[in-house]
């Protein structure tokens, strides 16, 4: 008895962290920080933390003077990712109509853009036979416009964006580029602005940008009128609204909390309990982005799935902050429901709405593909009480559907997702071999040239993510780190759902996807690297140093490689040089 009593009075002497159960001990050892039940300080600043400004000395060693310091800290928010993106911007207009060809699934794309903006709806343009690209690059848009309608298997947002830039630009590559290369540098501005936010550091924030800037995929892809460009954008958009509604229903929720004598304020279970956000309308403006994303391409729908359970997750660390003592119960009471409606009917209406154009084309055979199923093959059956454009569009994204499952033809660039982290199988979209002293091939080459333009990211990028990855992972699971935990799930709505379809034909560009929150990660994994503000300044500047190093090789890389990515003639043995895998070649 006098033992146990013993042990007893032994554990109670004990810091709180060797009272947890021994699996949490073991984890210490890994880095495991386990959540506190009383944090210092005011809880304000753990709801929403102060965003880091540069340190005075910096400033000092500089020679800026305090006003003009104090200008340039508050200008530097949108500054720096303007200077980022005006840099992202110039890079890819730069020669935008080059090479002057249909190249690679521009041949679907870009016709199919032309026709929807025209007609509404896909037409097939076999009647032109093989020359059809030689057509439309020869005669600037006056080919006449096909009037049967084709079979695709993809939703029309992305084209219609696509179709946009033609009707201003022309029928051409540069008008067909124009979008895919407009929303490519916006989404430069959007990561500047979501890793400023999310890191609280406009430099982090700014070099999450730059690394996407000179990305080699990310740049190829905004040069070049594929859908998965546009995808990435709206996933960018759409994560970029999740992460500004978490911000202000963090700083509602910390201006209802009762301030103590001291002015500070404190976690009060009552308040976080039952406290409503109420209107969220960047919640809203998420759902409308996914909609978009999903009526560009299918795999948007993983995203949404993704976005939607991280909302909630979020709503309910928010509500653990501010004291909540039945975190789950108050926020399926309050905020499921709401996240619900604003994220998953929202992105249904705006993709049903996206088929506006082939739902109003005519139902004579004469409209949209299977527009007029309904009134023929379809007639009769259990759901013949609702509209025949309703059943029409369901029996055509059935088609679809049965069409993606089985889609397991060879293709040469095809690729495991396995391999896209380390560039295993990139895809070359345009190839040609110009002989010397013509197409940009030097008259002393010797040999004839390589003219390519190969989609493949920048590779000391990409390989300092797989490290990245690992990082923000640990972040998320030891640190409990809420940022790492959003980069992760960025990551993984992009690329996990391909692992269940490894018998399809799908290639690498379809990275691109979740190419921003690998921008995210490397730039966390640098900001570690720098090291903390409380640290010695050796370590800073060690860490700087060896930061600075990492960046400046890979803008070199891209440098490198920018004849792959813009399709400049080079010798071919400049070529063979860049080759640096078997499987690129």
């Amino acid at each position: 008895m006098t033992s146990t009593a013993s042990s007893m009075d032994l554990r109670q002497g004990q810091a709180p962290h060797d009272q947890r159960p021994s699996w949490q001990q073991r984890l210490r050892r890994f880095g495991y920080a386990p959540a506190t039940d009383a944090p210092a300080g005011d809880v304000r600043d753990r709801l929403v933390p102060p965003y880091t400004e540069p340190s005075p000395r910096l400033w000092r060693a500089l020679g800026v003077p305090p006003l003009l310091a104090e200008r340039l800290t508050r200008w530097s928010g949108w500054g720096g990712p303007l200077l980022v993106t005006l840099l992202a911007g110039v890079l890819r207009f730069w020669n935008l109509g080059s090479p002057r060809a249909v190249i690679f699934d521009e041949t679907y794309y870009a016709k199919d853009a032309w026709a929807l903006v025209h007609r509404g709806f896909e037409v097939s343009w076999d009647q032109y036979g093989k020359n059809a690209n030689d057509m439309v690059l020869q005669q600037h848009g006056q080919l006449a416009l096909p009037t049967d309608p084709a079979y695709v298997v993809h939703p029309p947002v992305g084209k219609y964006v696509i179709g946009v830039g033609e009707l201003v630009f022309g029928f051409d590559p540069f008008g067909w580029r124009f979008m895919t290369a407009l929303l490519g540098t916006l989404s430069v501005l959007l990561v500047c602005r979501i890793g400023r936010r999310m890191f609280r550091s406009t430099f982090l924030g700014c070099l999450a940008g730059t690394l996407m800037a000179v990305d080699g995929l990310h740049f190829v892809m905004s040069r070049t009128s594929l859908l998965d460009g546009v995808l990435m954008f709206f996933v960018v958009a759409a994560f970029g609204c999740l992460v500004v509604d978490r911000d202000r229903a963090r700083e509602r929720l910390a201006a209802a909390l009762p301030a103590g004598p001291d002015g500070r304020v404190r976690p009060d279970g009552r308040v976080a309990d039952a406290f409503r956000f109420g209107w969220r309308p960047w919640r809203w403006g998420a759902g409308v982005m996914l909609g978009l994303a999903v009526g560009t391409k299918w795999s948007g729908l993983y995203v949404l799935a993704a976005f939607c359970v991280m909302t909630v997750l979020w709503d309910i660390g928010t509500r653990k902050v501010a004291g909540a003592r039945h975190p789950y119960l108050a926020v399926l009471k309050y905020d499921t429901g709401a996240a619900f409606v604003a994220t998953v009917p929202v992105a249904l209406v705006v993709y049903v709405a996206s088929w506006t154009g082939w739902i109003l084309s005519p139902t004579d055979g004469t409209g949209g593909y299977y527009r007029n199923w309904a009134a023929t093959d379809g007639k009769g059956g259990t759901w013949s009480f609702l509209p025949d454009w309703l059943r029409s569009l369901w029996h055509y994204e059935h088609e679809v559907y049965k069409f993606h499952v089985n889609l397991d033809q060879p293709h040469t660039y095809q690729s495991n997702p396995w391999s896209w982290i380390v560039l295993g199988r990139p895809v070359s979209y345009f190839y040609e071999s110009p002989s010397p002293g013509s197409d940009g091939c030097p008259v002393d080459a010797g040999e004839k040239c390589a003219r390519e333009v190969l989609a493949i990211g920048t590779p000391l990028l990409w390989w300092a993510a797989c490290f990245a990855i690992g990082y923000v992972l640990w972040r998320w699971a030891f640190r409990r780190d809420w940022r790492a935990g959003a980069v992760a799930c960025g990551i993984a709505a992009g690329w996990a759902p391909w692992f269940f379809y490894q018998e399809r034909t799908i290639f690498l560009f379809y990275a691109v996807v979740f190419l921003p929150f690998l921008c995210l990660a490397v730039a966390m994994m640098i900001g570690a690297i720098v090291g903390p503000p409380r640290s010695s300044d050796t370590r800073r500047v060690i860490g700087a140093t060896a930061a600075g190093v990492l960046v400046l090789l890979i803008a070199w890389n891209f440098i490198y490689f920018w004849p792959l990515y813009t399709g400049q003639a080079i010798p071919i043995d400049s070529w063979r040089s860049r080759m640096w895998l078997d499987t690129w070649v």
